[in-house]
């Protein structure tokens, strides 16, 4: 993601060479002490293109029946519980670290370097839960291997209508979800962006991509160039406080 956003703020200003951005764009001004580029003033954001959510997952035979068992247990015992996420600086584990501050519990974030990791770890019952995004962990939910006991974004998952949020379960501080979009350099003609942004909501807005992109259980989601751009900065601003507030060291 940094050699792609050094590529792009510097290429040419034409529309010809664009930045997949997302909340791991965000994430990285606060991870990074210095980077070759300024998240903010190097890119003119065009349009979202999807969100998709994270879950909290436990074992399908867990103890844990909701979020509430969840935090309940932390609370009446400090320190004990084990969270699984990937790697540290990543977004499910920072809202594994969010979950912690939003939640008031102590818990211990233990990192894997990857999703099939988690998942072993988790049906293994070498940890308790976990914090995913809900995508590659639906076939584990499907074949009711594992379980979620909340989805973290600010509505309920169109795929699991029965599972609730978390603000729902009485965490309400705990809203977070994953998102991508389209950005290009910093200095492309307003008209550029205004076309790719028209031509961007066209397609996501096409029956058969929002079908393609349901199936890979993400939500086909366009936007303006200014609410794209405060979407950067606002996730830029509020992950950088999970990152201090976790004391996550930066790299």
């Amino acid at each position: 993601g940094v050699a792609a956003g050094e590529l792009v703020a510097k290429a040419d200003p034409d529309g010809h060479t664009l930045l997949l951005i997302s909340n791991g764009t965000a994430v990285s001004a606060g991870l990074f002490k210095s980077l070759p580029f300024d998240t903010q003033r190097d890119f003119a954001p065009i349009s979202m293109l999807a969100t998709f959510d994270i879950a909290v997952i436990t074992q399908a035979d867990s103890k844990f029946k909701s979020l509430g068992d969840l935090v309940a247990f932390a609370k009446a015992n400090p320190g004990k519980l084990n969270l699984g996420t990937i790697n540290i600086g990543s977004t499910q584990n920072l809202t594994g670290e969010l979950f912690k501050s939003a939640a008031g519990i102590d818990v211990q974030i233990v990192p894997f370097n990857g999703t099939p990791a988690v998942i072993t770890a988790l049906r293994g019952n070498q940890i308790d839960a976990a914090v995913e995004i809900l995508g590659p962990v639906m076939p584990h939910i499907g074949s009711k291997a594992v379980r979620a006991l909340a989805v973290t974004g600010s509505k309920r998952s169109a795929v699991l209508p029965d599972v609730p949020t978390a603000v729902e379960s009485g965490v309400p501080g705990l809203v977070a979800s994953s998102w991508n979009g389209l950005a290009a350099p910093a200095k492309t003609p307003a008209a550029v962006i205004a076309r790719l942004n028209k031509d961007i909501k066209a397609a996501v807005e096409a029956p058969d991509v929002k079908s393609k992109l349901r199936a890979l259980n993400m939500e086909a989601q366009a936007s303006s160039p200014e609410q794209t751009a405060e979407l950067l900065a606002s996730e830029t601003r509020r992950w950088g406080d999970v990152i201090v507030r976790a004391k996550i060291p930066t790299q």
